[in-house]
This record gives C-alpha cells, structure tokens and sequence, in this order.
C-alpha cells in the first residue's frame, strides 16, 4: 500500500468500525462485508467487486497491529485530511502546495520534484502499490499449410490451452465463501526487492508468488493460486505469403489476463508443404520449365503454367543459355498487401537421351558446321594463369 492510499483512504470508514475498534470487532466488520459482497453472491455485478475489493483491502491493512500503527501514523501527522488533485478545503491542504516548490517541479514529475514515495516511503516502510493486472502469457502453437494456402493466406481453427482464472474461485485464489487479503509481505505488489550489495533485484514475492494476494482458507482446485487450465478453440487468419519456418504474431488471442489485465499473443509456427513444381523466392514464385536445344538456340513461344491455374505464353529469346531466368509481372503468389508478386521462370535445356537416325545425322552435320566454334577456347591457359 502506498502513502497517498493511506492518506487518502479511511479504511475504519470502509469496515464501518471506530478508530479504536478492537481486533475481533474489525474481523467480525470484515466477515459480514465479504459475505455480502463477495463475487460468488453478486455474479456480474461490478460495483459489488469494487466494493469487495475495498473492503478486502481495509482489512489487510487494519488486521495487521504493525500496518495499522503506520496508517494511524500518517493520517496522524497529516490531520487525515489530504485531498489530491490539488486545492485545499476546510482543514485540509494539498501536499503539491507544500512540496511543489522543491526541485522546480511538481510530484512524480521527471526532471522535477521528489515524489511523495521517496519523501515518505522509508517512514512508512517503502510500501509499493497495491496489486495490479497482470497480462496473460504468450501461447505458442503450429499448424501445416499447403503450398497454395500458404500463398494465397487462410483462415485456422486452434485448439488452446493455456492458463485462465479458476473456474471454481472465479481467479479469487478463496474457498467460496472465504476472500483473499493484500498479502503482507510484499504489500499487495507481487514483488519483492533483494538486496545485492550495490544495487537491489525486484523477483516475484516469496509469499504470494507475484499474486499480490494471499488466502487463510485457499481454493481447493487452484490450491489458493487462482488459476486454472483453459481449453478454446479460436478461429485465426494465416496471412498470404507466409514462408515455411516463419513464426506469426496474432495479438490478444493467447492466455487471458489477470485481474482485468490484456491477455498475451499467439505465435503460430508456419509449416508450408512442398509444391510439385512452383518454389518461392521471397514475394515471388519459381519454375523451372524444361526446353529443347532448338527452342533455346531458334527462340520460342512456351505455355508455362500459373497458381491460379491458367497457362500464360513466355517468350524465349534466341540463344537463351540454361539455366536464365525470365519475369512474368503479376503472376506470382499474393503478397501482404493484397498485390501479386512475379513469376520467374528458369529454362533448363533439356538433352534428349535417344536419337533417331535422322536426328543423328542432322547432328553430326550441325557439329560439322560449327567445328571452329570452341566454347572451351583458353579455359586451360585461365586456369594455369590463376
């Protein structure tokens, strides 16, 4: 609990008891408040949570003899009566009056003022804030995508599990009929520092284990930790373009958060299947299409098929050697933003294994023609050079 909530909260007004209400009389207070505004009484009725909650933190705090002189204390020293926000009424004051002029800045400002935490927290004890919403935590699954859903994008259905409120306790971490109190140790901040000489390490509170509640009479299904195991089934878009191995970010559909807080993200690992004859190559497709030796050396027009299923016409130039890749604008997988990417299509000569005797002939009389033509001409003379 920090200053400003002893200042500003009156915790006997809360519980209903005199300022000089014995121990038994603030637990007997307590008892009658929690059972009538407890969660489990009062399903979706949010003013009765807050009051819950309100109430749950009074008793914390006057149920414990050393937290409850260190309330009385403040409010002692500062007549009870701090108003934040600024402003003064009858018999009170606003603490930024009395300290804004320190250090050219108000409170809490960077550059400026202390604030009040570092003014009074080591009277106080140094206590933190009270707990807070914690976010759910990331879930991670896979699934295996066909080449074509994998360029095209598609819609997945997933089975999770992952860590949500108890169903029991309703994430209270409280037997029904019981309420869990701000735990004492670390004030209800679910941390706690470690002194390391030189510097202190904040790590999650031995006692209530980063909850920043604890429960006398906890839950029997969660064992007072609030949380339990969720299975749900969730429909997710895989978008267009996705490589095999690539890792997708969906934001806000892995576990739920805790005490109101945002739930985590799903990472879904792509697995995208071989194609039988289209590849990627980052944005765009790949084939590699088979020609013959006079197509390549004469120039032709080739039927080179597309993912949508129709053939488009690429023109080979004469002379293409193997192995030379040709674009086809627009015929590629879809890109992220809704456009297509280009087909690139490599020519592989093809040398046919079996000849007739009159593809031989026109060979032998082609290899004739061109014997004066050497394509290893100085290879040997480069090689020695090097």
């Amino acid at each position: 609990m920090s200053t400003k909530d002893y200042l500003e909260k009156d915790y006997y007004k809360v519980l209903g008891v005199s300022k000089s209400a014995s121990q038994d009389e603030i637990k007997s207070a307590y008892r009658k408040l929690a059972r009538a505004n407890h969660p489990d009484a009062n399903t979706g009725d949010a003013q009765a949570e807050e009051r819950f909650k309100e109430i749950s933190e009074a008793y914390s705090v006057l149920s414990d003899e050393k937290r409850r002189k260190e309330y009385d204390d403040a409010r002692s020293l500062f007549g009870g009566s701090y108003r934040p926000g600024g402003g003064t009424g009858a018999g009170g004051f606003d603490l930024g009056d009395l300290f804004g002029g320190a250090g050219g800045g108000g409170t809490g400002t960077p550059g400026g003022g202390e604030r009040l935490s570092d003014l009074f927290g080591g009277l106080f004890g140094g206590r933190g804030r009270s707990a807070s919403s914690r976010r759910g935590a990331d879930v991670e699954t896979e699934t295996t995508l066909t080449f074509n859903e994998a360029a095209e994008g598609v819609t997945r259905s997933f089975a999770l599990s992952s860590d949500a409120a108890c169903p029991t306790c309703k994430g209270s971490g409280a037997r029904a009929g019981s309420a869990p109190k701000v735990c004492p140790k670390c004030a209800g901040t679910g941390h706690e520092s470690k002194n390391l000489g030189g510097f202190s390490l904040s790590e999650p509170c031995s006692e209530c284990k980063g909850r920043g509640l604890v429960t006398d009479d906890p839950c029997p299904t969660c064992s007072g930790s609030g949380r339990g195991k969720s299975t749900r089934r969730i429909q997710a878009r895989i978008p267009a373009g996705v490589s095999d191995g690539q890792r997708i970010k969906i934001a806000g559909k892995g576990a739920p958060g805790e005490n109101g807080g945002p739930a985590g993200d799903l990472y879904v690992v792509v697995h995208v299947q071989k194609h039988p004859v289209f590849g990627k190559s980052g944005e765009n497709l790949t084939i590699t299409v088979p020609v013959t030796f006079p197509e390549a050396v004469l120039g032709a027009d080739i039927r080179v098929p597309t993912m949508n299923g129709v053939s488009v016409t690429v023109k080979i130039p004469p002379g293409t050697p193997s192995g030379r890749t040709l674009r086809v604008r627009g015929k590629g997988s879809r890109r992220r933003d809704g456009t297509l990417g280009d087909l690139l299509v490599t020519v592989e000569v093809q040398v046919p294994q079996n000849l007739g005797s009159e593809a031989r002939e026109a060979l032998e009389k082609y290899r004739a023609a061109t014997s004066d033509q050497d394509p290893r001409r100085g290879l040997e003379a480069r090689a020695k050079g090097a």
